[in-house]
């Protein structure tokens, strides 16, 4: 067999070579974006400038390694500006915190080992799409300023609180007063227009060349040209990206800062380290689960993994003097809208920091914060999008409130104040759905009356306590109570004080009849019979003919819309071993798609099942009824013919063709079903079978077994004396019914098909 993966022409070598590529033009556009925002960062947190970029060196070459996201970017994160500027003025040193930074890589290391990224499943959706919808709408205004020349905010800084004692919308008010660079502006908003009508227009968006990094190559151009047009126009290096520049190996050495080892006595260091790692973790783990909603493959990243590879993110980036990194949904996002594809880009993205800081940095600081800002613009109106706000309100209040409290909680406050909101709020809502609805109620018209069918969760906590509680209180006196565990795996104690209490005392009390199903040995509450919902002698003597048929109809009507009730088969198998008290007894075909006791939704013991091909009486058969019918003491006979009979379009082309059963196929058995069926053909309605539509023929057998049934009711009363006697009583039914194979649906004939007077 060829290997086509040594083919440059093969489609396997031509999508893996458009994938890297994919990933290398990504990889461009997220270290463009993460470079002033890594400087950013740095400056809020009070930390040098240098740490930042260490910060995301690390994040992507080291973590991007040992993560097992497909897409998540991380480095230094503005939801920690406000821990490191606070640990840094507590601890008097950034050297300490570097210290606090390796103590937090150890702890995430360990959470890691422990499995503690499983956490990330009870994360509510809400929230994290509130997270998603919050960076948007914050990226879009913090952004604004940027794009139009007002650079006193750091960039990457996310806090409604500035460090430059404004706020989200005061800066934005300071723009209205007049303070815009025009040069910048023109910048700004140009190369916004163009990122749009590059993602737009499909010549351009199927070119392979990715939006950004046209940006911002035309960035750098039109402040080249602009800075030709005098100081009004030209753009300084206050509205450019600034990174420190080394003249030579041992300055660039001088910026790099190690920890203070001497601190390890310190407690306050192993506190601050504790303060990183429980905060890096929560965000990491937040901003996972958001990269993975936005990846267009839905790929899945397993969080402990990620702990375990921050960790040793922080490890690294503590001992070399960076400040703690995490997983950055921003990037993350940029690096997914990029059409990234693997971790390829979050690596390379590292590396060309690395690589640029160290060796070009006069280059890189020719680029204007205008041109990034408006990449993060658009970031931020695709995060931010009505769509996702229209979705959510769709949703109703249970997904939307906590969303939208999620949002402006964040705006108002800081991304880590306002994810713990979002948490909290979403933590209510959920238990007050639990408190409202902790458990499935379904009422259930069992044989012996309606059952309330209560199904426990799989886990019922103390949060379930109160809705029990209202359930047990609000049953009626007379009512019967089904008390499902079969699915659960635990009940808190005082659960299971409230379930004892109400079935041994309070219910009782109550005239409540209560039943046990599937409660583990330990909880020492057994099954228990106190109501039957099966047929028993009881039932079957309180119940008349007609109500029989009515409970027949209303299984059907359950079956066809897939609303059949629970049973257990073990109890009433135990119960009647010592005899049996059906309520009817049905004549069917034999046709697999005909099984009585699903098409009614009955369980064993309900009815007497007589299967026939054809549904035709014969000499056994109607011993059989008579035995269901005057001996254990059925109420109700019921012949069940079906669409698209098997049999009866056997007997039609027979009797077409002038043949029997041993004539056309050497089966004389059937000879006695044949000519049964044949007896509801009148004389020459067999004549035009050879020449009609299939249509038309199924309408025709359909007719014929619709005839058969009617005849085989009529055939049941003549020929038994006994049958006859009983209906005559009125204390039996024979009723004759049509099962359509397409719908489920059961169709009882009419008055004049069911014999004998119902009481």
């Amino acid at each position: 067999m060829k290997d086509n993966t040594l083919d440059p022409t093969s489609p396997s070598r031509n999508s893996l070579a458009n994938n890297v590529f994919r990933d290398l033009s990504a990889s461009l556009v997220v270290f463009l974006v993460a470079l002033p925002l890594c400087l950013g960062i740095a400056l809020a947190s009070g930390a040098p400038l240098f740490s930042g970029i260490v910060a995301g060196i690390v994040g992507g070459i080291v973590v991007g390694a040992l993560s097992g996201s497909h897409t998540s970017v991380s480095g230094p994160a503005a939801g920690l500006t406000a821990v490191v500027a606070a640990q840094i003025a507590n601890l008097g040193a950034f050297d300490a915190l570097l210290l606090a930074v390796v103590i937090g890589g150890v702890i995430q290391i360990g959470l890691g080992i422990a499995r503690a990224g499983a956490l990330s499943a009870f994360f509510p959706s809400s929230v994290i799409k509130g997270l998603l919808a919050a960076i948007g709408v914050i990226l879009i205004l913090k952004q604004l300023p940027h794009l139009l020349g007002h650079d006193n905010d750091p960039e990457g800084e996310m806090s409604f609180s500035q460090p430059d004692h404004e706020n989200t919308f005061s800066e934005i008010a300071t723009i209205l007063q007049g303070e815009v660079h025009f040069g910048a502006a023109v910048v700004g908003f140009s190369l916004l227009v163009l990122m749009v009508f590059w993602t737009r227009l499909k010549v351009l968006k199927n070119s392979g060349i990715p939006a950004p990094l046209v940006v911002v190559l035309a960035g750098v151009a039109l402040q080249f040209v602009l800075s030709r047009f005098g100081s009004g126009w030209s753009i300084d290096t206050s509205h450019l990206v600034q990174i420190p520049i080394a003249k030579s190996l041992a300055e660039f050495g001088s910026f790099l800062t190690f920890p203070d080892f001497s601190q390890w006595t310190n407690p306050a260091v192993y506190v601050a380290g504790v303060t990183i790692a429980m905060v890096a973790s929560l965000e990491t783990l937040l901003n996972l689960e958001a990269a993975d909603k936005l990846d267009p493959r839905r790929r899945n990243s397993p969080g402990s993994r990620e702990l375990w590879a921050q960790g040793v993110g922080n490890m690294v980036a503590g001992f070399i003097g960076g400040i703690p990194v995490t997983s950055v949904v921003v990037r993350s996002s940029v690096n997914i809208n990029a059409g990234a594809t693997s971790k390829l880009s979050a690596i390379l993205h590292g590396v060309l920091l690395l690589v640029c800081v160290g060796l070009f940095p006069v280059y890189l600081n020719m680029v204007p914060l205008a041109a990034l800002a408006a990449i993060l613009i658009y970031t931020g109106s695709k995060l931010a999008s009505p769509k996702l706000f229209r979705d959510m309100w769709e949703q109703g209040r249970y997904q939307f409130a906590p969303f939208i409290i999620t949002v402006v909680a964040i705006i108002f406050s800081d991304l880590l104040i306002g994810i713990l909101i979002g948490l909290a709020v979403s933590v209510l809502f959920i238990l007050n759905s639990n408190l409202r609805r902790p458990i499935r109620r379904v009422v259930e018209p069992h044989i012996d009356g309606d059952v309330v069918h209560v199904e426990l969760a799989n886990q019922v906590s103390f949060l379930n306590r109160a809705a029990l509680d209202t359930m047990f209180n609000q049953a009626k006196p007379g009512s019967k109570m089904l008390l499902d565990a079969s699915e659960t795996d635990y009940i808190d104690p005082d659960v299971l004080s409230l379930i004892r209490e109400f079935k041994e005392e309070t219910g009782p009390t109550r005239g409540v009849s209560v039943r046990l199903r599937g409660f583990r040995d330990k909880y020492a509450l057994p099954d228990e019979t106190q109501f039957e919902d099966f047929s028993t002698g009881a039932v079957q003597d309180r119940l008349t003919p007609r109500q029989v048929l009515d409970i027949l109809a209303e299984g059907n009507k359950r079956f066809h819309t897939d609303r059949r009730i629970s049973r257990g088969y073990g109890r009433p198998i135990d119960t009647t071993v010592g005899g049996q008290s059906p309520l009817a007894a049905v004549l069917n075909c034999i046709d697999s798609r005909v099984p009585a006791e699903l098409v009614f939704d009955l369980g064993v013991c309900d009815i007497f099942s007589v299967r026939v091909a054809g549904n035709v009486i014969g000499t056994n058969s109607l011993g059989s009824l008579e035995y269901a019918a005057t001996v254990a003491g059925a109420k109700l006979i019921l012949v069940m013919g079906h669409t698209h009979c098997g049999a009866v379009a056997s007997a039609v082309n027979l009797l077409e063709t002038q043949k029997d059963a041993e004539q056309d196929n050497g089966r004389p058995h059937m000879r006695a079903i044949v000519s049964e069926i044949q007896q509801s053909v009148e004389g020459d309605e067999c004549r035009s079978v050879a020449t009609m539509q299939p249509e038309a023929m199924d309408d025709f057998v359909d007719r014929i077994a619709k005839k058969n049934v009617e005849r085989t009711v009529r055939e049941i009363v003549t020929r038994s004396h006994a049958i006859r006697s009983a209906v005559d009583a009125g204390d039996l039914l024979v009723v004759g019914a049509m099962y359509d194979v397409k719908t489920g649906v059961v169709s009882f004939l009419t008055a004049d098909t069911v014999s004998g007077s119902p009481s």
